[in-house]
């Protein structure tokens, strides 16, 4: 992949997405200490970043392998991402749940016109039936992270955010699967001015930072985190990517999560789910090795239940 790559990506999904607003909050600044630009996925069709690769990966089949349909297993933003990009290209998207996702974010699924079919709460349980039903149908499985074409589509985002301001020192992103991780490294290597990328993660789902820093792939045996778009573990594909291009990760508590989702509903007014706040709360935990710099915070997504905040 190279910048001519993005570039390409970024022009054939632009009819389907929004140029998402790059947004400041002096308050925000204070309390850092630095420069803050929030890239707001959040206001972006579906209401996170997902939709970016999802369309991409769509594009990319041909007709045949349209008319089969396409399969994926996501708890949340992805299921949402690739059930909305189906009906915008006209295919069939079935998606493969655990039983214990939100109903807010199956609701949205259904509404987008997915197929849901749901599953055992665990990897296992969603990788054997999204396999199933693959092999059953002869529908194409588009992975949510662990696939170049959504990765390349990812970091549009990243691509767009630096068009807008291209002297950032450094951007963060939250990181579970690595998809946004991974392509955001790789445009910011292309198009940013020496722009490091930082990912943020949860204390109860850290496999991308073990991983990260052991130079080995490992895995969870728990992710008892609130930031459930955060609790799948990095493929093979992004692993690598990540491990070339990213700075570094960072870890968080869930206290720390909490904190910074009410931040940026407090001094930036936007809604940003539990997944989004990670990247502000990765900041505000080292914020004195960034005071005077000029950041970028990637807002991946804003679809919370209501009815569950918590604070």
């Amino acid at each position: 992949m190279n910048a001519a790559s993005f570039m390409a990506c970024h022009l054939k999904i632009n009819p389907h997405i929004v140029r998402t607003p790059v947004l400041r909050s002096p308050a925000l600044d204070d309390l850092t200490g630095a420069e803050l630009y929030f890239k707001c996925e959040n206001f972006q069709n579906m209401g996170a970043y997902k939709i970016r690769g999802a369309i991409h990966a769509i594009m990319q089949l041909s007709p045949k392998e349209k008319s089969k349909g396409v399969i994926t297993h996501s708890s949340g933003n992805f299921a949402q991402a690739l059930a909305l990009a189906a009906r915008k290209l006209g295919v069939r998207a079935t998606i493969v749940m655990p039983s214990t996702a939100s109903q807010y974010k199956k609701k949205a699924v259904k509404e987008y016109g997915g197929i849901i079919e749901e599953c055992e709460p665990t990897n296992e349980a969603r990788e054997a039936k999204a396999e199933d039903l693959r092999k059953a149908s002869g529908a194409t499985f588009i992975h949510p992270s662990n696939d170049l074409q959504v990765i390349l589509g990812q970091g549009t985002a990243c691509m767009e955010l630096l068009e807008d301001q291209p002297d950032l020192h450094c951007i963060f992103v939250p990181v579970g699967g690595g998809g946004l991780l991974a392509g955001t490294a790789m445009a910011a290597h292309f198009f940013g001015k020496n722009c490091k990328v930082l990912g943020g993660e949860p204390y109860e789902a850290d496999d991308a930072y073990r991983s990260f820093y052991s130079g080995t792939l490992q895995g969870n045996t728990s992710t008892n985190t609130i930031a459930d778009g955060l609790k799948t573990m990095l493929g093979d594909l992004s692993f690598p990517i990540i491990q070339k291009y990213a700075a570094g990760i960072i870890r968080v508590t869930e206290p720390e999560i909490i904190a910074a989702m009410r931040l940026l509903w407090e001094r930036l007014t936007i809604t940003a789910e539990p997944s989004s706040a990670v990247a502000l709360a990765a900041l505000q935990s080292e914020r004195k090795n960034y005071r005077g710099k000029r950041i970028g915070i990637i807002i991946s997504g804003g679809n919370v239940d209501l009815d569950m905040l918590p604070f």
